[in-house]
């Protein structure tokens, strides 16, 4: 075995299906082929369904950056050059705290448009006026342990079919007499 190759755990195994392309093992199965079995690109691409283009930029990256090289990966851009500045973010939240305005009016205010304002309230979740706490001014959210705690699941009968069962079980006469409860 090349060292910083390593074959999934059972774990990662279970979470995505052994013959997934766009997983970390579907992205290190090719790999494994051309540099431990010595395929060739082309041909270990099309074994695994993908086209050459990314098999070689998947070869190119373990060579490159080894293991770590097929993770998965951010979508997020390297830089942003037009992001709003920290500076005008403080002070558009720090005037929403302060005054409880929308972007319509904290807009010329700051003498930015309203949508760079309503962009940056959105991002740190000051988005509705409504839901903030009316003394303090911020958000109010729901904050739970785990994920799913908000799940529930309410039970209602649609249909009336009979504790005995309905036609489907018992055939017509005898379901349409259950029913009328002349059993």
């Amino acid at each position: 075995m090349v060292r910083g190759v390593r074959h999934p755990s059972l774990e990662e195994a279970l979470t995505a299906h052994r013959t997934a392309r766009l997983n970390v093992f579907g992205r290190r199965l090719p790999v494994n082929r051309v540099v431990l079995e010595g395929w060739s690109v082309a041909k270990a691409a099309e074994a695994q369904g993908v086209s050459r283009t990314t098999a070689h930029k998947r070869v190119r990256r373990y060579r490159a950056e080894g293991a770590v090289g097929l993770e998965d990966r951010s979508s997020r851009p390297g830089r942003s050059p037009r992001l709003t500045p920290p500076e005008l973010v403080r002070a558009i939240l720090a005037a929403r705290v302060e005054r409880r305005w929308g972007p319509h009016r904290l807009g010329p205010l700051l003498g930015q448009p309203r949508s760079t304002v309503y962009a940056v309230l959105a991002r740190a979740g000051f988005s509705r006026l409504r839901d903030a706490d009316r003394l303090s001014g911020v958000p109010v959210r729901y904050v739970h342990d785990h994920p799913g705690a908000l799940v529930h699941q309410d039970h209602k009968k649609l249909g009336r079919i009979p504790a005995g069962g309905g036609h489907r079980m018992l055939g017509r006469p005898e379901g349409i007499r259950n029913r009328r409860g002349l059993v």
